[in-house]
């Protein structure tokens, strides 16, 4: 079955190279020119990834990312005509998975988009990983269980959370972190990677993830 992608995006000519060209890598497409109308596909229709533009009629990119983190995993790929580094900080702590500046070059969009969905495939095929505090990770059923406990992470806090489990004791420094995990050229300092990490020392122990100072993080795994 083809991958669907939702494209979110109110400029028809930006809409038309879009979909015209995933179209033709063989994906099916829909848009929606407008977060109303976003959400109403959203509910009804399975989709794969989404492409989302900031600027909306009737609401922001921001605010619709916000959203779909909160209820999804979908990996989005977040577009903007602004290149402030302010925006792409704020669209990835809100879980958004890539970030692109218009105008851009629609092979590079195509190669974000390829990048995403094998990232995803890839994580579907891993079974339960056991951590330390009793914590077990289930990648394809995209699950961290506490105590027997289901634990709510946003994508780009579980993508970070299984980069760690996958490497034990390795230690991973912010830009390494950066490419594995938002896989795109970042020049606004650290404080994505920071504020990810933070996020789940709160909502799994504050022990979970070690920073090595001058360095970056680790998740030391411990035999029992």
């Amino acid at each position: 079955m083809n991958k669907s992608i939702l494209i979110v995006e109110d400029e028809e000519a930006i809409f038309d190279i879009l979909s015209y060209s995933l179209r033709q890598e063989g994906y099916a497409v829909k848009g929606a020119a407008t977060g109303h109308e976003a959400r109403r596909l959203l509910q009804g229709t399975r989709f794969d990834l989404v492409i989302l533009d900031v600027m909306l009629p009737d609401t922001t990119g921001f605010e619709l990312c916000k959203e779909i983190t909160a209820s999804t995993s979908l990996p989005i790929l977040m577009l903007t005509a602004r290149g402030d580094i302010v925006d792409k900080v704020l669209g990835l702590e809100l879980g958004a998975d890539d970030y692109l500046t218009k105008p851009f070059d629609i092979r590079e969009v195509l190669a974000r988009v390829k990048a995403l969905l094998r990232r995803q495939k890839q994580d579907a095929t891993y079974q339960y990983i056991p951590l330390d505090h009793d914590i077990i990770m289930n990648p394809s059923a995209h699950t961290v269980l506490k105590k027997n406990e289901t634990v709510a992470l946003k994508p780009k806090e579980f993508e970070l959370l299984l980069l760690f489990a996958q490497h034990p004791n390795r230690v991973f420094s912010r830009e390494e972190i950066l490419d594995h995990v938002w896989s795109f050229d970042y020049s606004g300092g650290d404080r994505t990677v920071d504020v990810h990490v933070q996020r789940i020392r709160q909502k799994l122990h504050p022990a979970l993830i070690e920073t090595v100072f001058g360095a970056g993080y680790r998740m030391r795994r411990h035999h029992r």
